[in-house]
């Protein structure tokens, strides 16, 4: 299938993102946790749990994600995922797809869930700018994932402000619509449009271990300076390895 042998030509996409002012790690004050079903999107039939605690200024992250889009050429499908921050905290519904093409694209959800505060890779950089890494991006139709790193100061904001949602990228363009087959990614036109929408989002609440006496206090103002999202900016690059791109099916257990 063409479109599949376009997707799995690139080893790695990087895609341009606004860039946060994050600034350093929040200075913590009580420690918490938050959790989120993670829901089908774009007719992915997937589906997954998600959990963060928070103790100081570390976050660790369990996640188990199943029925996703396996492979491409043979190959494990790589699904990017995020903690999306700063818009209104939810999922989009099928009226966010504007073009009627059957797909909600990543910039037509976009105003449900905001733009990329933390990028959960398996390794290294968790900042937006490692957002579409598909070299360490979760592989295969089902993945765990369990990694502790320093959380930045935005999406600490957000995930107090209960604005946070994960969000998993990457469909199975034999599952979509003619017209979206047919489509360009919304942000980078080299790609299919099946690369980069989402297949599974999610929407982070505090965990009910958590909750305070009377429920909990919510405040109608920015969470901060640094959660102030502009639009996803179009463009990429490519992370070309030696010697080709080789994906090799493995189980999430990045160390932080």
């Amino acid at each position: 299938m063409k479109k599949r042998t376009a997707l799995l030509s690139v080893p790695a996409l990087v895609l341009g993102v606004a860039v946060l002012t994050s600034g350093p790690a929040f200075a913590a004050t009580d420690d918490a946790s938050y959790q989120g079903t993670l829901d089908a999107i774009n007719g992915s039939n997937a589906s997954g749990t998600f959990e963060i605690m928070v103790a100081g200024d570390q976050a660790t992250v369990t996640e188990s994600v199943s029925g996703l889009a396996e492979t491409f050429d043979g190959k494990p499908y790589p699904h990017v995922q995020h903690i999306h921050i700063g818009a209104k905290g939810e999922c989009p519904t099928t009226a966010a797809d504007t073009n009627g093409d059957g797909v909600i694209s990543t910039t037509e959800g976009q105003p449900s869930y905001g733009a990329i505060g933390t990028t959960l890779s398996t390794s290294g950089d968790t900042s937006p700018a490692a957002g579409t890494d598909l070299t360490v991006a979760g592989m295969g139709a089902s993945f765990t994932y369990d990694r502790t790193f320093t959380l930045d100061a935005a999406t600490a904001a957000s995930l107090e402000a209960g604005t946070a949602v994960v969000v998993v990228h990457g469909l199975d363009p034999a599952t979509l619509t003619k017209a979206a087959q047919d489509a360009k990614s919304d942000l980078v036109p080299s790609l299919p449009l099946a690369a980069t929408s989402p297949a599974l989002c999610g929407a982070l609440t505090v965990s009910q271990a958590d909750m305070p006496d009377g429920g909990v206090a919510t405040g109608g103002g920015s969470t901060s300076s640094g959660a102030d999202i502009g639009l996803l900016s179009l463009g990429a690059g490519f992370l070309v390895a030696a010697g080709g791109a080789v994906m090799v099916r493995r189980r999430i257990s990045a160390r932080g």
